[in-house]
């Protein structure tokens, strides 16, 4: 196949994807820098709801639909690199991030304790989401931040009723 040819622009695609467009190649915390596009992501999608604090069809439809766009780019990926879940594949990353803002508002604050939190259990992987990392392909690559993202998710609303009773009232 010649460089040009459309399948060799659908791989580099691919792989452009499933390193955050190019985040993943950071010499320094590739999951953390591949976790930023999901910012963006979320600032898109919240940003056409008029309620900040409901849960629109459209944020619950990102959230499912997301990872499951993630798993085919993380398997290709993964079979490209030749390693479990490559320190450069960082789809799984910035794609599962729109769920730990689900029903929150996205102000600086909620944002950075929600970009906080999720680093903290997508590194620390409390049960069930370690275990899962043993599933096969991007299967297993996404599944485990789909969990890290829930528990995220329950504590930013934790943080966020805090501080939004306490500190901010």
């Amino acid at each position: 196949m010649t460089e040009n040819h459309p399948m060799n622009l659908y791989r580099k695609i691919i792989l452009f994807i499933a390193t955050g467009f190019g985040l993943g190649f950071s010499p320094i915390a590739p999951g953390t820098a591949g976790t930023l596009p999901g910012i963006l992501i979320v600032w898109a999608i919240w940003s056409r709801h008029n309620g900040w604090l409901t849960t629109s069809p459209l944020q619950i439809a990102a959230a499912i639909l997301l990872p499951l766009l993630a798993i085919p780019a993380c398997s290709f990926a993964e079979k490209h690199f030749g390693k479990k879940d490559d320190r450069r594949i960082v789809a799984d990353e910035y794609l599962t991030f729109p769920i730990t803002m689900l029903g929150l508002p996205f102000t600086p604050w909620v944002v950075a304790i929600a970009f906080l939190t999720s680093r903290c259990f997508d590194i620390l992987k409390p049960p069930p989401a370690r275990q899962l990392q043993s599933v096969h392909g991007g299967t297993g690559i996404v599944i485990d931040d789909v969990f890290a993202s829930l528990y995220s998710l329950v504590a930013n609303h934790v943080a966020y009723w805090v501080i939004s009773r306490w500190w901010l009232a």
